[in-house]
């Protein structure tokens, strides 16, 4: 099949986000004005609504069209909102997407609380739909998520190998594209084939947006970004071009990047230099390559499913994920 442009994907899905905006402004107001505030900045801060897209691509890939799917999209932005607020926090960031981060502004205090009112919240609305499968789906994403962060934390400074890296990016990333697909297949109905077919689907689409969304903290702008570069490598993280050039390069090249990641700095080591390594040793195209690899095993995996205007949007995503440049 053909891919759809990017105006199809946009007129095809334009009436539910809009739909969704609605739904998040509604389900994310408390009585106490702080919650409301924190998530009202996040909403509106932006953000490309990826993981609801998926859904209702899901969705409407297998003829799904109800209130359903709008109330679940608005649930797994609201996860995802509640793990950008304590990630934010976990990491000292002073920057989300080009504005100052809701910590800087509201404290740390006042952000957790508010993360986790947003997790208890995307709960209550999918309690909705009364369907213990979709709980199930979401309770299981919520641990996954939560280990991956300690599990992180727990390799803050180390140079971890590609199976770890993996593993991390697959729980905090990845997990939540798959879920958000099979959530759509649920509310469809969806044969466990269909269902197993759509999450690889997203597992393979959230890996690869990982992946490149990691290369581009270390070869963006800082104004692309809208956050400091190279901010994974201050903050002690190895992603796959690090761990790459590491691995693949010279024993001064492993002694530059393990200063920089104990050092959680430049102050040693400068950024300029670590660049050249990774150039050298082709580390960045080496990530391209594999955020490449999983585009492609995202395609294979939508062979099964019935032809539609829907599935050729889910058919432009990956290439989408992999040449996008922020």
């Amino acid at each position: 099949m053909a891919t759809a442009t990017v105006k199809e994907i946009f007129d095809l899905l334009r009436d539910d986000l809009a739909a969704i905006e609605q739904e998040l402004g509604r389900d994310a107001s408390s009585s106490v004005s702080t919650i409301t505030e924190i998530a009202e900045y996040l909403r509106e801060g932006g953000g490309k609504r990826i993981r609801p897209s998926l859904l209702l691509l899901s969705a409407h890939t297998l003829g799904y069209a109800d209130r359903g799917a709008i109330r679940l999209g608005a649930v797994v932005e609201m996860v995802h909102t509640a793990t950008l607020v304590h990630d934010d926090i976990i990491d000292g960031a002073d920057m989300r997407r080009g504005r100052p981060s809701p910590n800087t502004t509201w404290g740390n205090e006042k952000c957790v609380l508010a993360g986790d009112w947003l997790y208890m919240q995307a709960f209550k609305v999918a309690l909705e739909e009364k369907n213990l499968r979709v709980l199930d789906l979401l309770i299981e994403l919520t641990q996954q998520m939560v280990e991956g962060e300690l599990l992180q934390i727990q390799k803050l400074g180390k140079a971890v190998s590609e199976a770890e890296y993996y593993d991390l990016i697959y729980r905090k990333t990845a997990c939540l594209f798959a879920v958000s697909m099979r959530l759509g297949a649920v509310l469809a109905g969806a044969t466990e084939e269909q269902e197993a077919s759509l999450a690889a689907y997203g597992r393979a689409v959230g890996l690869a947006f990982q992946i490149v969304d990691d290369v581009l903290d270390l070869t963006a702008t800082e104004e692309v970004l809208g956050k400091p570069v190279a901010s994974d490598l201050r903050e002690g993280k190895a992603t796959l071009s690090v761990i790459h050039a590491h691995d693949h390069g010279t024993a001064a090249d492993r002694q530059a990047i393990q200063k920089v990641l104990d050092d959680r700095s430049f102050t040693r080591v400068s950024r300029e230099h670590i660049q050249e390594i990774l150039d050298r040793n082709g580390s960045v195209e080496y990530a391209m390559a594999a955020a490449g690899r999983y585009a492609r095993q995202a395609l294979q995996a939508l062979a099964p499913l019935p032809d539609s205007d829907f599935k050729r949007a889910l058919l432009w995503l990956p290439d989408f994920v992999v040449a996008r440049d922020k």
